[in-house]
């Protein structure tokens, strides 16, 4: 079975997290979506029908299983795609959710999770880890677990080359699970669920408070609570992470907090790309959402429902504005355009040091970001 996945309107109201990828390649839980369904439906080959700026990275291929990116998947939904004949298209209300290169509509009446906007991601962590967690060791032994460490509960599972020591493991809230040589250190204090992507690290003495995934080649230190980091960040020092999502390749330097409930209790409000405005969540606890390769120095304070674009380079005394456009530089004292060329050849050097080449199909999506979102910075004159 060859499947392709599908952007939707969600592709924009996920933003700045979809500015870089396909809504399938979201992680959630421990695997993307596409990874998820792939898995689920056995599937020999996946691919992504997604805007032009991204099809050299993600080209689309033919398939005869169609999938809405932001659809997660649950047993009796998969059941239902399963039993999709050529022709037909699975619906739930108003919205298609899979099909067989047809329009005869087959009605889905069970839940249906459609990932439509970032706080969604944290806020529904905990089941997509469960569900992963599942799919991921059923049948399966684990890697043994050294005995200095305290375990509460018995739901862990390493994979082989992970490593333990020293630490307290607290399944009975959620499940852990460790990747392949992922490593936690000494003193760190987990309660779950937890998921820590393949070589990730959790420093010396980190607590995390779960639902969280930290995704591959990523390091990690100080507090975390219910966050999701996708792969190859780091937050390798003290300081709060919480109810937040990270991209790739983002950095946050030492002692950065952010604020993830306000100070009268009242709902949080974000920015939306898709409506240019800020937007109700609907939430209480919402903390900092941030697209890739973006950076912030020591000591940097994020309020509440922050959302910091692509390829920013954050820093100053005080609070960032609640919404940092793509490709800025700078922080509560004056920000300004951070110039292309620059930003390209940071991110360079930082992939560089993970053995990956910043290629020809990376630069031009960051550049046709780049162009796209001129407008969120206001024309600013100046240029870093």
């Amino acid at each position: 079975m060859d499947l392709v996945f599908h952007d939707g309107p969600e592709h924009a109201t996920l933003k700045p997290l979809t500015w870089t990828r396909p809504v399938a390649d979201l992680r959630i839980g421990i695997l993307t979506i596409a990874e998820k369904w792939s898995r689920h439906l056995a599937a020999t080959t996946f691919s992504f029908s997604s805007p032009d700026y991204l099809q050299k990275k993600f080209p689309q291929q033919a398939g005869d299983l169609h999938v809405r990116g932001g659809v997660l998947p649950n047993p009796s939904l998969v059941e239902a795609v399963r039993a999709l004949q050529p022709g037909q298209r699975l619906m739930a209300n108003d919205q298609w959710l899979a099909h067989r290169n047809g329009e005869e509509l087959v009605a889905f009446h069970d839940d249906v999770h459609l990932l439509q906007y970032p706080e969604q991601i944290f806020a529904w962590n905990g089941v997509e880890l469960e569900a992963d967690y599942i799919l991921l060791t059923s049948g399966r032994t684990s890697a043994p677990l050294s005995s200095t460490n305290t375990l509460i509960g018995d739901r862990i599972f390493l994979e082989p080359g992970a490593k333990v020591e020293a630490a307290i493991l607290n399944t009975t809230t959620g499940p852990i699970y460790i990747a392949a040589h992922a490593e936690i250190m000494e003193g760190s204090i987990v309660r779950g669920g937890l998921a820590l992507g393949e070589y990730s690290q959790l420093k010396l003495g980190t607590k995390i408070y779960g639902p969280t995934t930290v995704g591959p080649h990523s390091k990690v230190g100080g507090e975390v609570n219910n966050s999701v980091i996708w792969g190859y960040s780091n937050k390798g020092h003290d300081g709060f992470l919480g109810h937040a999502v990270l991209g790739q390749w983002c950095n946050l330097g030492a002692d950065t907090n952010n604020s993830n409930l306000k100070n009268n209790y009242d709902e949080v409000k974000r920015w939306s790309y898709g409506s240019r405005r800020f937007e109700r969540t609907g939430m209480q606890f919402c903390g900092l959402i941030m697209g890739d390769h973006s950076k912030c120095a020591i000591n940097t304070m994020f309020n509440t429902g922050t959302v910091v674009g692509v390829h920013c380079n954050i820093y100053g005394a005080g609070f960032p504005r609640n919404f940092v456009a793509d490709f800025t530089w700078g922080g509560p004292q004056g920000t300004m355009e951070y110039a292309l060329a620059k930003a390209l050849s940071t991110a360079s050097r930082v992939m560089e040091r993970r053995g990956i080449a910043l290629d020809a199909i990376e630069s031009d999506i960051l550049s046709a970001i780049f162009v796209q979102t001129a407008e969120f910075r206001g024309g600013t004159a100046l240029a870093r």
